[in-house]
């Protein structure tokens, strides 16, 4: 899973950016853009909608791969999945499925005696130095004796090498990085000095004096550099720095990857084999681990428990999430995720959230079937388009809909863009650091400042990416397949891809990356608008009712 600085921070690079004129509410992403003026989901019409039909809703399990969800969140503890063949803490399996006590889901990324993996290396490099010494052998230079398998292997493993041949500029970018990194943490220093804190927010920082001319002169570039890097207000200077830190270390791992061999540390925890996707009753019942602040953000948006007058709303009502902890600090392993996704499927998912991704996939073909597994099984999958501002239809992003082994695109998957407002940042609707597509995008949904679930101790805050925003697709899912159980996967996604918001003339859509160039949304993503709830329920409730004129008129 990329670190949310991994477009954002390149800005540090240039001399000014141009940010918001307004802030968004908290919860702006379930508003209606006639009602509230910001490109929400229109949430509340969708319910009415429903309420006016008469329609119950059944209960509806999403599975969420992430990082961990925090169990004791108390916006989510009542709405997390239970596995009602299994008895917690008495070390049996019930349900015969090879995972001992999976009460809520399962982990991935740990073992028998509760040890977890929390760091995992940079793919790339794992690729290079795993594969190295058969690539480098003669025979493997003539691709014509190789299978499928062999060469999409090589062309993987080549492009990896190729990625860690280090060019002059790199080391200039890092430096330039690693000295910005520094003056930031020499202006904590001082702000700190000044305002009798250790740790503060953004939000804090603005409304306190400091009490030197040297102070406020910190606390104005430090302000300058969290306007550059995007960071909420909301978020504490201990965690800007602490992330900062593991992205630049994350960087000079990687100017050295080719003549550092990486840390075991799958082995050294996890200690199944790899090489096997077979060997695959390995883990643990874990399934907060050691940093769940993603996960838990991601579940928060799409079941929180609504109006229990806490927290916030999530936005389906009947959901119950299933927890896959198989995305560590770093890259994800294809086995985990094809695993877990499986896991899903045979344990009752209906929609799977995936808000990760990498550009390397060396056993994709693992993934690939999964992810066919749980078409057949009806299983819809919303996967995050990514945050590189980057045009998906030209480079490697991965899981991907599309199989060079099975030579077709997979049917139930929505990939999802973010989107933000036109009364926000830049006034574009498309979020200035989404990946987009013309043909692998499908959909937008807010992703810039949405309020959530955090971990630990019950807290809740903004997080910005298209990791925000396919929850919310995935929330909408939720709620069909909760009022209209009877629609299959792919119903339930064509009902959500025709309920579009388009932008109005108003508005000046930017290319993300590159905010001098207007664009199209609909070269930006399939559908060129963002998801809306309302819609997408009364689509769904159509299709419905013409599925039942289809099957009166047969019976007749």
């Amino acid at each position: 899973m990329k670190n949310k600085y991994s477009f954002l921070i390149l800005s540090l690079l240039v001399v000014q950016f141009s940010f918001a004129q307004s802030d968004l509410a908290k919860g702006w992403h379930l508003q209606d853009l006639k009602k509230d003026s910001v490109y929400g989901i229109s949430l509340a019409d969708a319910y009415l909608f429903l309420q006016q039909k008469n329609l119950k809703p059944v209960t509806v399990t999403v599975a969420v791969i992430d990082s961990g969800i925090d169990t004791t969140q108390e916006d989510l503890k009542n709405v997390l999945w239970t596995n009602p063949k299994e008895i917690n803490g008495n070390g049996k399996d019930e349900d015969h499925n090879g995972y001992i006590d999976d009460v809520h889901g399962w982990n991935f990324l740990g073992n028998a005696n509760r040890e977890n993996l929390a760091k995992s290396p940079d793919e790339k490099i794992r690729i290079y130095h795993a594969y190295k010494d058969s690539f480098l052998k003669k025979e493997w230079k003539d691709t014509a004796s190789m299978s499928f398998k062999q060469k999409f292997l090589y062309k993987t493993w080549m492009r990896a090498a190729k990625k860690l041949d280090i060019k002059p500029e790199d080391y200039t970018n890092y430096e330039v990085l690693e000295a910005s990194i520094k003056e930031l943490k020499k202006l904590n220093k001082i702000i700190i000095a000044e305002i009798d804190t250790a740790e503060y927010t953004i939000a804090y920082l603005e409304k306190h004096a400091t009490k030197t001319k040297e102070g406020k002169e910190a606390k104005n570039q430090y302000l300058q550099y969290s306007s550059i890097l995007g960071i909420e207000s909301d978020e504490k200077n201990t965690t800007t720095l602490t992330e900062l830190d593991d992205y630049i270390e994350n960087k000079r791992k990687e100017l050295v990857g080719k003549e550092n061999k990486p840390e075991e540390v799958r082995a050294n925890i996890i200690k199944d084999n790899y090489a096997d996707i077979n060997d695959k009753y390995y883990g643990n019942n874990d399934v907060t681990g050691p940093s769940c602040l993603h996960g838990t953000h991601v579940a928060g948006i799409i079941a929180a428990q609504r109006n229990n007058g806490i927290g916030i709303d999530g936005i389906a009502d009947n959901a119950r999430i299933m927890i896959l902890r198989a995305v560590p600090e770093g890259d994800e392993y294809d086995k985990d995720i094809a695993l877990a996704i499986i896991y899903a499927a045979d344990n009752g998912a209906k929609v799977i959230n995936m808000s990760f991704g990498k550009e390397y996939s060396p056993e994709k073909y693992w993934v690939d079937s999964a992810i066919r597994y749980a078409q057949k099984k009806d299983v819809l999958i919303i996967h995050s388009a990514g945050n590189d501002a980057e045009n998906l239809d030209t480079i490697e992003s991965y899981p991907s809909a599309y199989s060079e082994f099975y030579k077709n695109k997979a049917s139930n998957i929505i990939v999802v863009g973010a989107s933000s407002s036109n009364n926000y940042g830049n006034g574009s609707v498309i979020a200035d650091f989404s990946n987009y597509s013309k043909n692998n995008v499908d959909i937008l949904a807010p992703g810039v400042r949405i309020y959530s679930t955090l971990s630990p101790t019950n807290q809740y805050g903004n997080l910005n990416g298209t990791s925000m925003a396919a929850p919310i697709v995935s929330g909408v899912a939720a709620l069909i397949r909760s009022y209209f159980p009877k629609l299959n996967y792919a119903q339930v996604k064509e009902a959500i891809l025709k309920s579009v918001t388009y932008t109005d003339s108003t508005v000046t859509n930017l290319k993300p990356g590159n905010p001098d160039m207007k664009v199209n949304l609909l070269d930006m993503c399939v559908t060129g608008g963002v998801v809306n709830a309302a819609k997408a329920v009364e689509n769904a409730y159509n299709i419905s009712a013409n599925l039942k004129g289809i099957k009166k008129q047969n019976a007749q």
